[in-house]
């Protein structure tokens, strides 16, 4: 980046994050912390561990928001929490209490140096082990901005951030070079992150997360039929139904009447799939423990396998979520982020997230995560899992159980 010289009076950050999965074919605060764990491997579990905690909070938050209401959740958890955890570098004093309390973590065990040196490995981790994934971050400063130069370090060197340096008061202009940036990084899937700027902007943070999941046995095209889906108990849509027979991994959970079909893609990621008697009470009692217990009880069995093809966008403004969730000062005059700059008015005016999703006979193009729902049928060759209802979805990674998007499809045709 250029030399910076000058400062605006007013200043505020967006942070964004845009994440995308894609199939086809064939200063730190707590530096003076005694107690943090000297082991790699246990920081990263305890990071890895905080990030699951963290997706079903931020999920069940979505759920429960008047804007949710009747309408597909689709969010990246990882994306938000490298989004969130990279902010925090340049947070302090209570402001970054709230975001280590809000992310999960145990500021006994994880200083901020530990937690930004356990996403270098994730992120390291992620971007070595399959080429059909891709991470990380950028940051768009303005010129007239000068961001302390610590911590624009350790964004490059832990989050993998990309450095730009922008002119805010030109905003068409700035929000072109951002948007070509993530829809680049997306593979053109999300293509508009940014719809507007405010001309106080002096930084951009975002975060991207691009999978490419090709299923590890394709569904054939030519089985794909035309079939109903039932919305709700008034509405029913039309669906091109993938079909496939053949061995599967399933559980069913009896405590919660869900059924669970793994699908695992040809990388080290799988794709859950959800389907509960009730939703609220999936939804009220999914955690990291259930999602263990269908993963090391899952058995293999003879289905045919009934799964729409779609294809959806979300877009989410999570201010009023993150507040809810006890991050309130980095919205306001409170708020302490002087490891990013002295300037006293620096605060956050907003975090954006956009996911896409697509589902095909390849695989799956996400940028959040889906969810989808089973119905047993009798058949006198294979039982029938039929999701043509509405059902939850899961994209996990095999080791980490880590979730890279999670969400459930109401109408797959919106």
């Amino acid at each position: 980046m250029q030399k910076f010289t000058m400062m605006r009076a007013t200043l505020c950050i967006w942070i964004l994050s845009a994440v995308v999965c894609v199939g086809r074919g064939h200063h730190h605060e707590g530096h003076d912390q005694d107690t943090a764990l000297d082991s790699s491997a246990d920081s990263v579990s305890l990071v890895t561990s905080a990030n699951r905690e963290f997706a079903y909070r931020m999920y069940k938050k979505l759920a429960a928001h008047a804007e949710s209401q009747g309408k597909n959740i689709f969010f990246s958890p990882a994306s938000l929490s490298i989004a969130l955890a990279a902010l925090s570098v340049g947070a302090r004093g209570e402001t970054h209490r709230q975001l280590f309390s809000g992310l999960g973590f145990n500021s006994s065990l994880l200083t901020q140096t530990v937690v930004d040196q356990s996403f270098r490995t994730l992120l390291q981790r992620a971007n070595k082990t399959s080429q059909d994934i891709s991470e990380g971050t950028a940051v768009f400063v303005d010129n007239h901005f000068k961001p302390q130069p610590e911590f624009l370090d350790v964004l490059k060197q832990s989050y993998f951030a990309d450095g730009f340096e922008v002119d805010f008061t030109k905003s068409t202009d700035s929000a072109d070079t951002i948007n070509k940036y993530v829809e680049e990084k997306t593979n053109g899937k999300i293509d508009k992150l940014v719809e507007s700027l405010d001309p106080s902007t002096v930084m951009y943070l975002v975060s991207y997360i691009f999978h490419k999941g090709k299923w590890a046995t394709p569904f054939d095209p030519k089985l794909t039929k035309k079939g109903m889906f039932t919305v709700d108990e008034s509405t029913k849509v039309p669906v091109q139904m993938m079909n496939m027979e053949r061995q599967f991994d399933t559980y069913y959970d009896q405590a919660i009447n869900t059924s669970v079909l793994h699908l695992p893609f040809s990388n080290s990621y799988s794709m859950l799939l959800l389907l509960p008697d009730d939703m609220a009470t999936l939804e009220n009692d999914i955690c990291p423990s259930q999602v263990t217990k269908w993963l090391k009880g899952k058995v293999s069995r003879a289905y045919d396998v009934y799964i729409p093809k779609f294809s959806i966008k979300t877009s989410y403004s999570l201010k009023d979520i993150l507040i809810e969730m006890g991050m309130t000062d980095m919205f306001s005059k409170r708020a302490d982020l002087s490891g990013i700059s002295e300037e006293r008015e620096l605060h956050v005016s907003e975090v954006v997230h956009k996911a896409a999703l697509d589902v095909d006979e390849a695989g799956a193009t996400v940028a959040a995560a889906t969810g989808i729902e089973f119905k047993f049928f009798s058949s006198t060759i294979y039982p029938v899992l039929k999701f043509n209802r509405p059902f939850m979805v899961l994209i996990t990674e095999h080791t980490t159980e880590n979730i890279l998007f999670m969400g459930k499809i109401i109408n797959p045709n919106i």
